[in-house]
């Protein structure tokens, strides 16, 4: 059967909006019919107006000048700022809220001719309470969150890129759970102006999409490449860490036998892939992990937990009220052993390429009420590393269980390249 325009790779989409075969209506259009068609099952928008999307689309279509991302439909999470669609952040405080502006993302997306197809649903200020999405390949899952819709949306074609963020496992593990590349770059190659903050110590715009190729395009033009000059070639690594993390013992036996799996396919293609085991300075980091994200958020959210507390969801209140008994030396001593771990993390990619290591727990657990667990992401986020979930394995429920690839911080272009090569023979094998 012939590939319809919603299921291209954005750099597929975008060849064929260059060369005319496709214009930017007729691909936003078969998106929303798409949306049209799954979105009943898999509530992956928190909000759509597919006319005002068709006629920025048009507006592509018209314009003399075609920016790199010529009518390519986006996909922007609910806690980032658009001004023509409302920001509700995923709760009860904002309904109907309209930004002043656009957020930094998104107004550059626009700049360089994407077409904003809806906002995508988010977990409750990016925390813990979930939305009504559900996992496309098995309803009855979660996708995982915060950036639950995004995930969704693209894993079943409904866009071919959407924005997400991440603080301690927002993108990786959804894209696990839901089998899709999700990227998380390295902090602040994204400008985050205008993305609601939950703790900026560790709060990272990233995105999703179906091929490393696609994120590494889209960040290029966002991070301020020259997209002119971009070309992205996957590199094959020489030298790749094996890396269980401390966390091991909580991986469920698919994501133990996918991060086998892969590494033993690696090393059939001749990649010298070795165990790494991190110093025991980092057991631990998770800890750590949450009483800086807890600590801040408490303050972020003084507005909301004061003047609407009995609007937020009771998940909500419960991070909050944790972060409110955490004393301030708890915090800054948490931050200081942050701090040696990523000088640590530096010296590691001084003799390896990257790391290899879980992506989520397992495959997405059943119900809507939990979207998972950050196990496997605390750590990476926390050192500001860029990782990327790559898919392309399955656990005993034939549901996508992913595997991470972690770069050196501001090493995100390498990353990309090693990951795209690990990402072919991953497919190939």
């Amino acid at each position: 059967m012939p590939v319809r325009p919603n299921e291209l790779t954005a750099c597929a989409a975008l060849a064929e909006l260059a060369a005319g075969r496709l214009s930017a209506e007729s691909l936003a259009r078969a998106c929303l019919e798409r949306i049209a068609e799954r979105e009943p099952v898999v509530h992956a928008f928190a909000h759509l107006a597919p006319e005002l999307a068709l006629a920025e689309a048009r507006r592509r279509d018209a314009a003399p000048v075609r920016g790199p991302l010529f009518g390519l439909p986006l996909g922007v999470k609910d806690i980032i700022d658009t001004a023509d669609l409302p920001t509700a952040y995923g709760s009860r405080v904002y309904p109907g809220n309209r930004p002043a502006q656009d957020a930094a993302c998104v107004a550059l997306a626009r700049a360089a001719g994407a077409v904003i197809l809806g906002k995508t649903v988010t977990t409750e200020f990016a925390f813990r309470a979930p939305g009504p999405t559900a996992n496309p390949h098995d309803p009855a899952r979660t996708p995982g969150g915060s950036s639950s819709g995004s995930a969704a949306a693209v894993a079943d074609c409904m866009l071919p890129v959407a924005f997400g963020t991440q603080t301690g496992g927002s993108i990786i593990r959804p894209a696990s759970y839901c089998g899709v590349v999700g990227y998380k770059p390295s902090l602040g190659t994204v400008n985050r102006t205008g993305v609601k903050p939950l703790a900026e110590s560790f709060d990272t715009v990233g995105l999703f999409a179906r091929s490393v190729a696609d994120v590494a395009l889209v960040t290029a033009v966002l991070a301020g490449d020259d997209p002119a000059r971009f070309r992205f070639e996957p590199l094959e690594p020489a030298r790749i860490g094996l890396c269980r993390t401390p966390s091991w013992p909580e991986a469920e036996p698919a994501s133990r036998e996918a991060l086998e799996t892969a590494a033993e396919r690696l090393r059939r293609q001749g990649v010298r892939v070795a165990d790494t085991v991190l110093p025991s300075a980092f057991d631990d980091f998770n800890e750590w992990h949450s009483i800086v994200l807890r600590f801040e958020a408490f303050r972020t959210f003084a507005y909301e937990r004061t003047a609407h507390h009995d609007k937020l969801a009771a998940s909500t209140l419960a991070e909050l009220d944790a972060g409110s008994r955490i004393a301030r030396r708890d915090y800054l001593d948490a931050k200081d052993g942050i701090r040696e771990c990523r000088r640590l993390a530096a010296g590691l990619f001084e003799e390896l390429d990257l790391l290899l290591a879980p992506s989520a727990p397992g495959e997405a657990p059943l119900g809507l009420e939990s979207t998972g667990e950050a196990t496997f992401n605390r750590l990476w986020t926390g050192l500001l590393t860029p990782c990327l979930n790559l898919p392309g394995l399955s656990g005993p429920q034939g549901l996508p269980v992913g595997v991470q690839t972690v770069g050196a911080r501001d090493d995100d272009l390498r990353l990309l390249r090693w990951s795209g090569w690990i990402e072919r023979r991953l497919a190939a094998s």
